[in-house]
């Protein structure tokens, strides 16, 4: 296996990778999220990268991914895109700085618990059915200070713990606003095009992102993300949120999981490679 500064050698590293790509851009597609819950444990294992380098390359990989997803939604109709730009507003103009500046002076393992349980307990309102997905209505001034309010909330997290803010803002658009589960997705993704590119033009500078592997990985998984993008939009409206509410779960057991290792990855500092999840 290769070191952590690896790139592509073998032809079998190449078909791991594609496989990689198909099934994070299949999750990506399916639920509105970076993907990068799978993208960077199969950098990490099949290439053998180091965690941070990971991050980095993760991220230059969601942007087809998440570009390909937007497609399939917006063809259906599914993307709001009002809200998507309040979103990024506060994730990519705020949150993400913010994230990152806090990030030396609270501590990170403990906010990864209180995180994990805020997921938890998002889980528990989706499976329980709560939310009315009759829309968001008119746009007014207090919707948008509140939809900058999640972005920035997300973002912040995201520099934060390494999360991205898809976790955040599909729940808030359900729960709160009664946005339905295909359009908060939808939005969610065109959330994510904008901060995964500034995150990897701040990685490069950094030397912190392998853009050949990424664009292996990334390329790779955009017909998955379409694809799935258009079944999800087929979806009924409590499947679609009871399998969002199970991959919430699983978030919130990776944040724990990695909370309760001594010198875990909460313990250092994402910064700006952190996964557009």
């Amino acid at each position: 296996m290769a070191g952590p500064g690896a790139r592509v050698s073998t032809r079998r590293d190449t078909a791991r990778l594609v496989a990689v790509g198909v099934a994070a851009g299949f999750l990506s597609g399916l639920f509105g999220v970076g993907g990068g819950v799978l993208l960077v444990p199969g950098l990490v294992l099949v290439l053998g990268m180091g965690q941070r380098l990971a991050h980095g390359t993760s991220l230059a990989a969601i942007v087809p991914i998440a570009l390909a997803g937007v497609a399939g939604y917006a063809l259906a109709g599914e993307v709001d895109w009002a809200a998507a730009l309040f979103l990024a507003l506060g994730a990519a103009g705020l949150g993400a700085p913010v994230g990152t500046h806090l990030l030396h002076v609270l501590p990170t393992r403990v906010l990864s618990v209180v995180f994990a349980v805020l997921l938890v307990a998002t889980a528990v309102r989706l499976l329980a059915g709560e939310g009315d997905a009759t829309g968001r209505g008119d746009l007014t001034v207090a919707t948008a200070l509140g939809l900058v309010a999640v972005g920035v909330l997300a973002g912040t997290l995201s520099g934060l713990l390494g999360v991205g803010g898809g976790v955040i803002t599909i729940p808030a658009l359900v729960l709160l606003l009664g946005v339905p589960a295909a359009v908060a997705k939808g939005s969610s993704l065109a959330v994510i095009i904008p901060t995964a590119v500034e995150g990897t033009r701040r990685n490069v500078a950094r030397h912190n992102a392998d853009l050949r592997t990424a664009a292996v990985v990334g390329l790779s998984g955009t017909a998955s993300s379409f694809v799935a993008s258009l079944l999800s939009v087929g979806l009924d409206e409590e499947l679609s949120n009871r399998l969002f509410a199970g991959l919430l779960l699983v978030v919130a057991a990776k944040l724990l999981w990695d909370a309760r290792r001594p010198g875990s990855e909460s313990d250092s500092p994402p910064g700006p490679q952190s996964v557009a999840m």
